[in-house]
């Protein structure tokens, strides 16, 4: 008998654990099935991935995320509003963070906007005719997400769904794969992202990498870009394109028509300085969904970690394009600024 035949036969066997498990592709620009809302300009086609993708990696390895200096483009004011006036929805969307609704505002300003670099593997909690969804999925490097203060993604920009860790039963390796494929696209490559040590405590700085991986930058936790720090080299694991290998400061981008953005005029005040005798901020859970306080007080430090390289031949496209394209960030003109709309 089959090794699969056994799995199905027995139910729950060890070591048979992702037999089965489907896995759904979400492309950037895209807001994918059973969104929360719809969000435009969250999104970038092109992001230079890391030279190792695949794996586990740790939340708070530096250049595990990317993000444009000085600009966000996920507006987590816009994400509190929209909650508030959807009351049906709100419950859903803090069960899934383990939250009281009335603490969705206090949470979400305390997430942090990135673009992912690579293809990152969670569990995407969406909404469909007045019920909670949920199904493990692969999100597109270039995707705009906000992370909580051990490095892992809780939010999917472009429509507000609410993000978990994927489980541990799940190998990517064996899965199967529905929905568009993109150019590049690899199981081995597809990666999951570890909490940081608890031990440590929360994140202080993100070491963010500009879309084109020629410049690194810190970004202070619960921030969106207002208080950004200097360029710097891009992290020691990562590889500049040759063409461009002097840090180029794309600076501050300004908002389209309609286009939520992370402005500072708009974004939540800078929150790094958290006193430890606040009230409600003690120990922040590592894992959306589970007991603990979700704010957390930062701690120092902005921890290291490895990922595993992947291997394997390219999935082949199917060459179909993302349907329902609404969240592409505008283009940027030579200079680096993006255009207007």
């Amino acid at each position: 008998m089959s090794l699969a035949a056994l799995c199905l036969a027995g139910g729950v066997l060890t070591g048979c654990g992702d037999a089965g498990a489907t896995i759904t592709r979400l492309t950037v620009g895209s807001p994918g099935p059973d969104p929360y809302t719809l969000v435009s300009n969250t999104d970038q086609m092109k992001v230079a991935k890391p030279r190792r993708t695949g794996g586990t990696r740790d939340g708070d390895t530096p250049g595990l995320y990317g993000g444009t200096r000085q600009a966000a483009s996920c507006d987590q004011q816009k994400l509190i509003a929209f909650l508030q006036a959807n009351p049906a929805k709100a419950r859903a969307w803090a069960g899934v963070e383990g939250i009281p609704v009335a603490d969705i505002p206090r949470y979400v300003s305390r997430l942090t906007p990135v673009l992912l670099r690579e293809d990152t593997l969670v569990v995407n909690h969406g909404w469909r005719d007045g019920k909670a969804t949920s199904a493990p999925s692969v999100l597109q490097a270039g995707m705009g997400v906000l992370i909580n203060g051990y490095g892992v993604p809780t939010v999917k920009c472009n429509c507000g769904n609410p993000l978990t860790q994927p489980e541990k039963k799940i190998r990517t390796g064996n899965a199967s794969y529905r929905g568009h494929s993109w150019p590049g696209f690899r199981k081995s490559d597809v990666t999951t992202v570890r909490p940081r040590d608890e031990r440590k405590g929360t994140i202080v700085v993100f070491v963010l990498v500009d879309p084109g991986a020629t410049m690194g930058f810190e970004r202070p936790r619960a921030t969106a870009g207002s208080v950004d720090g200097p360029p710097t080299a891009v992290p020691p694991e990562e590889t500049a394109p040759s063409e461009s290998p002097t840090p180029v400061d794309s600076g501050s981008s300004s908002p389209g028509t309609g286009v939520p953005t992370d402005d500072p005029s708009t974004s939540p005040s800078p929150s790094v300085s958290v006193s430890p005798t606040d009230p409600g901020l003690i120990s922040e859970s590592p894992y959306p969904g589970t007991s603990g306080d979700p704010y957390g007080t930062p701690s120092t430090g902005t921890g290291e970690g490895t990922g595993n390289g992947g291997t394997g031949a390219s999935e082949p496209s199917t060459g179909e394009q993302p349907q329902n394209t609404i969240s592409m960030a505008p283009p940027e003109t030579p200079g680096g600024e993006p255009s207007g709309t």
